[in-house]
Formats: C-alpha cells, structure tokens, sequence
C-alpha cells in the first residue's frame, strides 16, 4: 500500500501537475491542501485520485489528529505574484504558513520538500549556485523573492529540522495547468494566447547594451520535468538543503516565442515594445540554474529540451484546452 502524502497548494499549477504525476505512481491515498474556494481552479484537480479536500486553515489540527499516517508533505502553498508589493501578503502566506508546516514536520517526525525559487537570486551578482553559504547575502529585488529567502535563511537557522528536508528553487516552469495564473503564467502561455488572438507577439525591447532585442535569456523548465525531480526526492531522500531546479541552459525570449509560433504552424511575427519604466531596474537578463547539486545526489534524468516542451505544451494542452 502507498503511503499518505500531503500536498499543499494541490489546486496551482505545479501542485496540480505533481498529483498526476502521483496518481501515474500509484500515489492516491492523497491529503490535497488549499484554498478551495476559488471554482476556476476546480478543473485542476477534479477527476484526479486522492483522500481528502483539505482548506489550508485547517493543516494544523488535521494533522495534529492524523500526523501518524502521513509519510510526506509536500509544500507548493504560496502567493506567487512578483508583481504584488504589499509585504503583509507574502509574510502570511509564504512565510509565516510556511514555517508554521515546517514547525509542525519536525513536531510530527515528518519528511518536508518544499517550494523555494530562484526570484531569490535577485539580479544574479552572486551568481545562481544553490550554496547555502550565500543565501544571507542574496537580494532580492520584490517581496515575493524577499519572502521566499526569508524562509530559507530561517529554515537554515533552526537547530531543529524535518529527518529530511529540501528546498526547491523553482526557475521558469511552464506547462499545463497554468490557465488562472493571468498576468503570473508562463511566456509560452503568454505567447499562446497573444499569438492565437492577435497573429503576432511583442516581447520587452532590451535596455541592456550587453543583449540584444529578444535575447534576454532565462532557464525555462517544463512542469513535467519539474515533478519528476519531486519524486525522485520524496522516494529517494538524498542530501537535506537547497536545490536549483532548472534545466541549466538558459535560452532566449526569441527561442520561445519561435517555438511557439513553430507549434502553432504560424509565421513568427514579434515585434518590440519598452520594458516598463516601473520595473526596468529589476529586471532579470539572464538566469541560468547550476544544477551539480542535483546532479550529485543522484538525479540523472534528462531535462526535456525547449523545443519538446513547447511542442507538446502547445499540441498536446493548450490547442485542446485541456488540463493535466
């Protein structure tokens, strides 16, 4: 028999995607934890196999009674907006929620992999290793990446941990599921909808003399790859800390939007605006995730290529309307 899992934020998009990605292994004996209240995001989780429905005010108690059957939380909860500046959201949800699950892992005895990201590397000057010893040091450039350092930082500095613990510092994941995400989805959603409406696509002109127009570049990772690198942590529980999860090669804007126009069977047609005053200052040219960590521990998979991803993306999800 598989064991009890719990997945919090199970109705978003990687959270949907990893309870399919469950379900395919056989995991169904699954406590989904969220905020249900919103019916668009329904269609993420419904037809798939689990135990409960569970409203995330009540993570506590629930498990407080039913700790001695869980065998894994998975932590995926969390307000994603980098675009949201009111630090009060992010330091309930991401941060101060966040610990409260930690707190209650190590009270219970129980593993935790949790959702970090890599808008903690702020503009990159440190680079983009996941070393523990720079993540005091880090900066941020919006609350969002703020709240998630935060957390890591205080996760490092308790003397009391989960058994087995992981960070993930999530970097551009696209793929299905991401349809209520609106202005916070992915640029291959993005393009889609922009190229299925208009026939055309604009992308931010670059300010940067080192890049070209459209050469901005970040490490775009498919959701699927994204779920298989969960699993293989949950199952195997290598090394406790923090891991990047991204492909390791950055690609450009250019890339994408080309290979979304390639999986719709168009002729590109992109054209230039200006990066908007407002965040021109913190705008990210380039990441790319250093993935020897991973690598090390085990995890050999290969990552899907851009142009798969997209490809299947396109075909597959988002000109069938269909969800994971």
């Amino acid at each position: 028999m598989r064991p009890m899992i719990i997945v919090t934020g199970a109705a978003g998009f990687i959270g949907s995607n990893l309870i399919t990605g469950l379900n395919l292994k056989y995991y169904r004996d699954l406590v989904l934890v969220d905020d249900f209240s919103r019916k668009a995001r329904e269609r993420n989780y419904s037809g798939k196999q689990y135990r409960m429905l569970l409203e995330r005010g009540d993570f506590y108690d629930w498990l407080k009674k039913n700790h001695r059957q869980v065998q894994m939380v998975i932590h995926l909860g969390a307000r994603t907006d980098t675009a949201e500046f009111d630090w009060e959201v992010f330091r309930e949800l991401n941060l101060d929620y966040s610990k409260s699950v930690f707190q209650a892992c190590v009270e219970f005895g129980l593993p935790l992999i949790y959702a970090s990201s890599a808008a903690t590397y702020g503009l990159g000057d440190l680079g983009y290793v996941d070393s523990h010893q720079v993540v005091s040091e880090l900066q941020p450039l919006n609350p969002y990446g703020r709240s998630k350092n935060d957390f890591d930082r205080w996760v490092l500095a308790q003397e009391r941990k989960p058994f087995f613990w992981a960070g993930l510092k999530f970097f551009n994941v696209y793929g299905p599921n991401e349809y209520h995400k609106g202005r916070m989805a992915s640029v291959v959603y993005q393009a889609y909808r922009q190229i299925e409406e208009t026939g055309a696509m604009k992308l931010f002109r670059s300010h940067h003399p080192d890049f070209g127009d459209g050469m901005q570049a970040r490490d775009f990772v498919y959701v699927k790859d994204v779920v298989e690198v969960i699993l293989f942590l949950m199952e195997k529980r290598p090394e406790n800390g923090l891991y990047n999860l991204g492909t390791g090669e950055a690609r450009t804007f250019m890339d994408l939007v080309a290979n979304t126009f390639q999986a719709m069977g168009k002729e590109p047609q992109i054209s230039f605006i200006d990066t908007p005053e407002d965040i021109r200052d913190k705008y990210q040219y380039f990441t790319e995730a250093a993935m020897g960590k991973l690598r090390q521990v085990g995890y050999t998979a290969p990552f899907t290529s851009l142009e798969a991803g997209i490809r299947e993306y396109v075909g597959n999800f988002l000109q069938q309307n269909l969800v994971n």
